[in-house]
């Protein structure tokens, strides 16, 4: 039977115990985390969030009723208890923060009973991720779990005192607001009071932040809540957080350098990381041609070497065909594994073609410095040396090359560069390495719709440079745009917004938005914008993927409380679920129930 807490109060955590409270009365509460009866003596491992307090229960020292009950303690029981701290009797355990101390309990009530959790709530739980996610309460009561929420926490709370005292005012933007679908696809929510229409949960608060700044806000901040229906991979989230940003009369270096003193403040606040400021600034050609990737992960070499001058004459057909279909030849040297096995070297070459790569040319160096090379028959011996020699190939390195058009050749090498980090241990989760990513393309060709679409959002500003070449050479214009990239994660990113009609009309018509087309969609901003607005730009960051970087987490879902699985759906709630036909009347809808489970059998 539960017993009453009443009369109680907690003197403080578990783990907030300390040496210098040696023989002082305390009250704790908590869950057990183990009992031990040793006949005569039950020790219990007492939990809560801050970690964990050994307790001693022994006749004498508590009642007969009382350590009759300890008796029957079981793993995940909430007690109280009433006892003395004292010096540790046995041995010291270095482990915990209360090694040295434990509890001598003269009084214990048992809040709750506790049923035997489907799992062992420990650290680095080996449970399979469904059941976990199952039962997320008792998945999150695990100390590694509880850390991570607790890093988030406080990250947000940092972010708060610090764009506080950079002049940001906090403001909320709706929840509900107007679909635009240009980027991912919005989540819809219909609306009983207006039957037949809709409104969109924000893939982010963009339009009405930069409203924000036409309405003269100024400095506005945000940690806000983000949804976007889109098809999930490993650490993507339907909903997630973002830190929102948003600044007026400011230019790219204004943005950068508030945000680098930010990342600075943060990591030593929170992991007593030092980030050598001002961050390196690539530009995102420089980023894609060294490698292969507009996320670099700066912390090991394996630069992407273009060696299409050096082979350009050569009578090798795919490096032939590649250069001239207007593509080209790149390849990366695997310093010091010229001796892989004809096996790996071979899965590497799947590698590749998972990512279009129709096959993968290679030379490996032994140490004696014979070759071994999938294409040495198709080469002269001078090709061959011009080319090693182009790689910096020393004996022992194992030279890997893509030949096709750039974009595939940077996306194969780009991926074949972090999967042979990987392999070769060049990753450590413990050193941070920032670079900012600037002057994006300002627009992508979209191969299906057979037109350039935004490659962050049609409000990004350009270079002022590269506007006569929106008519002439729509994919070479650079945008006023920046990314933030933390060990090959994209954490942040943003643009300076065009803030003069006559550009933002002619960024529609590059779009192939008709005029009518542009004020359907963003018809409140375009208005808004002919009320004098103030130049302006921002960011926004993943929050949850930087906490994941800084609590070195494998996946987002780590420091994310409750979330979702790869199909959207929560394990726990069992929610999407279906609504009764009341529900659906008052919103003017119906579902085809039929036409569901044909394609469910599908």
């Amino acid at each position: 039977m539960a017993e009453s807490m009443k009369g109680l109060h907690r003197t403080c955590r578990c783990a907030e115990v300390t040496k210098e409270m040696i023989g002082s009365e305390v009250t704790l509460m908590g869950w057990v985390q183990k009992a031990r009866d040793k006949g005569g003596i039950v020790f219990v491992d007492l939990r809560d969030r801050s970690g964990i307090m050994q307790l001693i229960f022994e006749n004498g020292s508590i009642d007969e009723e009382g350590f009759e009950k300890a008796g029957k303690l079981r793993s995940e029981f909430v007690i109280a208890v009433i006892g003395t701290v004292e010096k540790r009797g046995g041995a010291v355990n270095p482990n915990l923060a209360t090694g040295e101390i434990e509890l001598r309990v003269k009084s214990l009530r048992v809040l709750a009973e506790s049923e035997v959790p489907p799992f062992p709530i420990e650290e680095n739980s080996k449970t399979k991720d469904e059941i976990r996610l199952k039962y997320r309460y008792l998945d999150l009561r695990r100390p590694d779990l509880q850390r991570n929420i607790m890093l988030k926490s406080r990250v947000a709370m940092l972010t708060r005192q610090f764009f506080a005292n950079e002049g940001f005012l906090e403001i909320e933007t709706p929840m509900l607001g107007k679909s635009t679908p240009e980027g991912a696809r919005d989540y819809l929510v219909p609306s009983r009071v207006h039957p037949g229409c809709f409104y969109g949960l924000p893939q982010s608060p963009q339009l009405y932040k930069q409203l924000l700044m036409c309405s003269g806000y100024d400095r506005y901040i945000q940690i806000a809540r983000c949804f976007r229906d889109e098809d999930l991979r490993a650490d993507r989230q339907p909903e997630f957080t973002q830190i929102d940003m948003e600044l007026s009369f400011v230019d790219v270096d204004d943005v950068i350098d508030v945000n680098e003193r930010y990342l600075a403040y943060l990591f030593k606040e929170v992991l007593d990381v030092d980030v050598q400021l001002p961050i390196e600034r690539i530009t995102w050609q420089e980023a894609m041609d060294r490698f292969g990737s507009d996320k670099p992960d700066m912390r090991f070499g394996m630069e992407l070497h273009d060696v299409s001058e050096v082979v350009k004459d050569c009578e090798f057909v795919v490096f032939k065909n590649a250069l001239e279909n207007g593509g080209s030849v790149r390849g990366i040297n695997a310093e010091g594994q010229g001796a892989m096995p004809r096996k790996k070297i071979d899965k590497l070459v799947e590698f590749a073609k998972g990512y279009g790569a129709k096959g993968l040319a290679y030379i490996a160096i032994a140490e004696d410095g014979t070759r071994k090379s999938s294409f040495a028959k198709f080469m002269k011996e001078e090709e061959m040396d011009a080319l090693v020699q182009a790689m910096d190939g020393k004996p022992g390195d194992l030279l890997l090359f893509a030949a096709d058009k750039n974009k595939l050749v940077y996306d194969v090498l780009g991926a074949l560069r972090l999967e042979l980090a990987k392999q070769m241990n060049l990753l450590d989760k413990n050193e941070y390495r920032f670079v900012w990513v600037t002057e994006f393309p300002l627009l992508e060709w979209n191969e299906e719709e057979n037109r350039f679409t935004a490659m962050h959002h049609p409000f990004t500003m350009l270079m002022e440079e590269d506007l006569p070449l929106l008519d002439t050479d729509p994919g070479k214009v650079r945008a006023k745009a920046y990314d933030i990239v933390l060990n090959g994660n994209e954490i942040g990113g943003g643009s300076v917004r065009i803030h003069q009609n006559h550009i933002q009309e002619r960024m529609f018509e590059a779009l192939g938005f008709t005029k009518e087309a542009a004020y359907e969609q963003f018809g409140f901003l375009l208005n808004a914008f002919k009320y004098g607005v103030p130049p302006h730009a921002g960011l926004a960051y993943g929050l949850d993927r930087l906490v994941m970087l800084m609590a070195r987490a494998d996946t987002i879902r780590d420091v994310i409380a409750f979330p979702k699985v790869k199909d959207a759906s929560c394990l726990m709630t069992q929610s999407p679920s279906y609504v009764s036909e009341a529900q659906l009347k008052e919103l003017s809808l119906a579902v085809d129930v039929e036409e569901i489970a044909e394609s469910e059998q599908e």
